[in-house]
């Protein structure tokens, strides 16, 4: 498993499943998210992006539409996904991110920390109310300094291993005895009989 830049050829897949999960696509600019991808058969496996507002007092960042297919969950995806995009808001010199969720306890794992709605930068303060509204109506503002970020063990091994899991039981293999032929008394066609 990887977690590579969105390409201009994921926008349809990233717009059907942001929409199939119920995440936020205001502003959709597909060059902001980031895949986790399976290098073994070249799947996607989940996404999340970097949102940045202008405002008065500068840019801030937020990461937001954060998504994992059902298949690949519970196996570090969605915590690569957040280790890369709280790497490159770093990266990029941001010293806070953001994040407007109900998944508090999921990003607490990482360093971020609650905080009041009233110490939101302007901007974030009306984002959060119309995403309560609109999406996540238990979503609460949550904040992380880049560099205290800690990628839990457990999910980085999880990461490293990570496969899809099967949607059913693989069919069984068929024998002789399916067709009707007791492999016991068969002769065949090339048969040297050794």
């Amino acid at each position: 498993m990887y977690v590579r830049d969105a390409r201009n050829r994921d926008e349809v897949w990233l717009l059907d499943h942001i929409e199939e999960m119920g995440l936020d696509e205001q502003a959709f600019r597909s060059r902001d998210y980031v895949i986790a991808m399976d290098e073994v058969d070249n799947e996607r496996a989940g996404f999340g992006r970097i949102r940045i507002h202008k405002t008065d007092e500068g840019e801030v960042c937020e990461l937001t539409s954060i998504g994992v297919l059902e298949e690949w969950r519970g196996q570090g995806v969605g915590a690569h996904v957040v280790e890369r995009l709280v790497t490159t808001a770093r990266d990029k010199g941001y010293g806070s991110v953001y994040a407007l969720t109900s998944a508090h306890d999921y990003l607490r794992q990482f360093g971020f920390e609650r905080i009041e709605p009233a110490t939101l930068p302007d901007q974030l303060q009306d984002r959060l109310a119309t995403k309560q509204e609109a999406l996540d109506p238990d979503a609460v503002p949550m904040r992380i300094d880049p560099e205290r970020f800690r990628m839990p063990g457990q999910l980085r091994e999880a990461f490293k291993a990570a496969h899809p899991e099967p949607d059913e039981e693989p069919e069984p293999e068929e024998g002789p005895e399916d067709f009707g032929i007791d492999p016991d008394e068969a002769t065949y066609k090339y048969d040297t009989g050794d």
